[in-house]
């Protein structure tokens, strides 16, 4: 980001925005398993954590004549468990679904005659190990507890949907709505007079009020290991925020510290974008004219490994291809077992590696010892560690520092080994296709390659801001800068056993599906322009599906299965007009970018088989879903009518490409009489309708802009300059809301909207509130896509790659300069 905000533009104060850059800060981003961020606007505020929210802990300090001063992250806690959840173990409860007397609650209750099973509870489906499958359920958990003087007792607690617990008859926690995540609610003041020495009862009501169930809870107690020793925070200067790079800098006493984190995912060198190692840089200069002894210290948690904090993990330290390395995994290595939304790999093994000539000390420790070495402190010296939450430990004597700066860096690499099978085939990663690289092979060569590489991301960050500042102004532009991590990092790059290269899209908090065709629509515009080839490598898995008749259908499938499995569709419906117009319009993108129809033509059988189907079914659509399936089903959609209509559209143009004047002609006249027989069906007067059949509605017609990008011209710009007059009485403080029936929206179709107008002012009119929202949503989360315009809350939806769709705009300059 770019320190001048025009206040005026954005709505907030300027100090605010200083502050403020982003929701959470991408720190390490490769792919949708591989994926650290900090969610605190000062570095050394918080804990880093993997986008679903699980702590995935780093840290750094800096130890400058003795005195140790922090920059990065702050330590997990540890807790001692007291009663296991099912995360960690299954605990067994007994439990009713049908309403017991008032006094369930009670200790000396007899529940004889409950069910038995073991904890977690939930709907079938679930990770939990008893199936819950009415609206309500009453649980009761009996433990002995002794030991009441050795700290702070938590409860540890998550469920779908409402929550009261219970503990000795006394309410502990209660919540009347989902809790997704595990939270930690310290049992203190008269609530610690709950828990008794010796036998207790935990007893818990759970509701359900709609979809899936669960509810898994525990008593843990803080471990003396989360005591970290003393240390002062780096005072945090400045934050820069670029396309592949997230900049800090600190004052530290008498130095001054830059801290660089760098994910080199550039698009025209895919064996780096596809190499999983990031660095992490230091930068240390002292700022009183002396010269200091100075230590970097940076620790790394093994949960970056592993699905859930309680798995085992086996770490080790070794030496190779002249680097110093720290190597941890889990134990079990559970290849591609565990699939859906909220999951973080387990298998594979991480990686913390620095050139053997900086001398550093790596050790391998547990939370609690894990700063020690930097302290001065002795820790014992293994090769080899087994355990739960460890820390992979580096520490690098940079000798003295003075006015000069020193620089070293870390590398943090992961080796997934396979990361994703399709269609039965376990599929390596793009930088191991042929099985005989390894990962120490691959942070060698990044090691080499350091100043060259970020020599690269420095000048393509700068060229990418100066392009999209022209393109669309200084909130379009600190957009862009946020989208470009977050959505190439939302994707696997692996390549097939036929040698097709795929890009496959995760759905992150959405519902986890695989090469979602209608994720792909919205993320394209920014692979578009700069390698258009990973946009096939998005849409070869759909053709093949089709193609192997594996996919028999008439129109184009949804997705190829649940990450990290893609055998097929697992989404439960279809969306036949949504997909079959998204696959034809981006092959006519393709053909626009590149100057040819020679993808198209790879599948024309299979594009005319889709055109056809929207010629006899497009243009009205039946009561069906859309890529906005959370709004639900709707029939004679009108923005849904205009994918079809430019999706014939682009079919007509890529016939002329391909030397068939006859069918292009026949297409391209089709779709232009379909525009105007859609203007009359949508006609609502100073606007078009959001369906057919209603004129007291509206919606964004988001679809249109590829009339525009692809110079289709088969709708008169009338049509456009009416929508957007139209949109701009309907914006509220954080952006244009998708359509009439609620005041949520979808921020990459406002860019897509904002592109149609014709004029900057409009456009940045437009885009405005969205950037307002990035900067003060209270969700400190990876941007979510999906917000309230009204109170700038997401709406579920998190780093997700559609936000590539915010580079629409400069898709349209670059093919269409004036």
């Amino acid at each position: 980001m770019r320190k001048t905000l025009f206040a005026w533009l954005l709505g907030c104060s300027v100090a605010f925005a200083q502050e403020r850059k982003a929701p959470a800060y991408p720190l390490i981003t490769h792919d949708p398993y591989f994926s650290i961020w900090s969610t605190t606007d000062e570095l050394n505020k918080g804990t880093t954590s993997h986008w679903t929210g699980a702590n995935q802990s780093l840290t750094g300090l800096i130890n400058i004549d003795g005195k140790v001063y922090s920059f990065l992250g702050k330590p997990d806690k540890v807790y001692q468990t007291i009663v296991p959840a099912g995360e960690q173990e299954a605990y067994p409860v007994t439990y009713t679904e049908t309403k017991p007397g008032d006094n369930w609650i009670n200790a000396d209750f007899d529940d004889a005659q409950w069910q038995k099973g073991a904890g977690a509870l939930g709907s079938r489906g679930s990770v939990a190990k008893t199936v819950w499958a009415k609206d309500e359920v009453w649980i009761r958990k009996t433990f002995t507890f002794d030991d009441l003087s050795a700290g702070t007792v938590y409860l540890k607690i998550q469920h779908d949907d409402k929550a009261t617990v219970y503990l000795n008859g006394q309410q502990i926690y209660t919540k009347p709505d989902l809790q997704g995540k595990f939270a930690y609610i310290p049992l203190t003041g008269n609530l610690a007079k709950a828990l008794k020495k010796g036998r207790n009862v935990l007893s818990v009501y759970a509701v359900n009020t709609g979809g899936p169930s669960f509810v898994d809870f525990g008593l843990v107690q803080e471990s003396p290991a989360s005591k970290s020793m003393a240390f002062t925070e780096g005072k945090q200067k400045s934050l820069q925020f670029n396309a592949t790079q997230t900049v800090y800098e600190f004052t530290c006493g008498p130095a001054d510290l830059t801290v660089t984190f760098t994910s080199p995912l550039l698009m025209n060198d895919l064996n780096l974008l596809a190499r999983p190692v990031s660095y992490i840089a230091a930068k240390v200069r002292a700022n009183d004219g002396a010269a200091h002894k100075v230590s970097l210290y940076f620790g790394a948690s093994t949960n970056v490994a592993v699905h859930n904090a309680f798995q085992q993990v086996e770490a080790s330290k070794y030496t190779a291809n002249s680097l110093s390395v720290l190597k941890a995994g889990t134990i079990e290595q559970p290849l591609l077992k565990r699939t859906g939304d909220d999951v973080r790999i387990d298998w594979g093994y991480m990686y913390v590696a620095v050139p053997q000539s900086y001398h550093a000390i790596q050790t391998i420790t547990n939370t609690g010892d894990a700063l020690k070495t930097l302290f001065g402190q002795r820790v014992a010296q293994t090769g080899q560690l087994k355990g739960e939450q460890l820390v992979l430990n580096t520490v690098i004597p940079m000798g003295s520092v003075g006015a000069t700066a020193k620089e070293q860096f870390v590398m943090l690499g992961y080796d997934d080994l396979y990361p994703v099978q399709y269609f039965k085939n376990n599929l390596r990663p793009w930088w191991n296709t042929d099985g005989k690289q390894t990962i120490e092979q691959q942070l060698a060569l990044a090691a080499t390659q350091y100043k060259t590489v970020t020599q690269q991301c420095n000048a393509f960050d700068k060229k990418l801001y100066a392009d999209a500042l022209k393109s669309g102004g200084e909130a379009y532009a600190n957009l862009c800068e946020l989208a470009y991590r977050q959505a190439v990092s939302a994707h696997k790059l692996v390549k097939s056993l036929e040698g097709e290269m795929l890009f496959l899209s995760k759905e992150n908090f959405s519902n986890g599906s695989i090469g979602t065709v209608d994720i792909t629509y919205p993320s394209a515009p920014l692979f578009l322009i700069y390698n258009p080839d990973l946009v096939k490598g998005m849409m070869n898995g759909i053709f093949y599906f089709s193609e192997s008749g594996k996919w028999a259908k008439p129109y184009s499938a949804h997705d190829l299965g649940t990450y990290p499995q893609a055998n097929g569709q697992t989404y439960g419906e279809d969306m036949p007009v949504e997909e079959s117009g998204n696959m034809l319009i981006l092959a006519a993108a393709i053909a626009k970018v590149e100057g040819n129809a020679n993808y198209a033509k790879k599948h024309w059988k299979t594009l005319t088989t889709w055109a056809e189907y929207l010629a006899k079914d497009g243009f009205d659509p039946a009561n069906q879903l859309s890529t906005d399936d959370f709004a639900g089903h709707l029939a004679r959609n009108a923005n849904l009518s205009v994918k079809a209509i430019v999706a014939l559209g682009g079919y007509g143009t890529l016939a002329g490409m391909m030397g068939d004047k006859a069918t292009g002609q026949k297409y391209t006249a089709m779709a232009k009489d379909m525009a105007k027989r859609w203007m009359e069906a949508a006609d609502a007067g100073d606007h078009y309708a959001l369906t057919f059949n209603n004129k007291n509605t509206w919606s964004q017609k988001y679809n249109l802009v590829w009339d525009k990008v692809l110079k289709l011209d088969l709708f008169p710009k009338e049509v456009y300059s009416r929508e957007v007059k139209y949109y701009l009485t309907k914006q509220e403080k954080y952006g244009l809301p998708l359509d009439s029936r609620k005041t949520y929206t979808k921020s990459d179709w406002i860019t897509w909207t904002a592109t149609l107008a014709d004029n900057p002012a409009d456009f940045k009119a437009l885009i405005a509130p969205v950037y307002t929202y990035v900067l003060e949503t209270p969700d400190r989360v990876p941007m979510s896509d999906w917000h309230e315009t009204k109170d700038a809350r997401r709406q579920n939806f998190t780093a997700r790659s559609v936000v590539g769709g915010f580079y629409i705009k400069m898709l349209n300059d670059k093919l269409n300069k004036k």
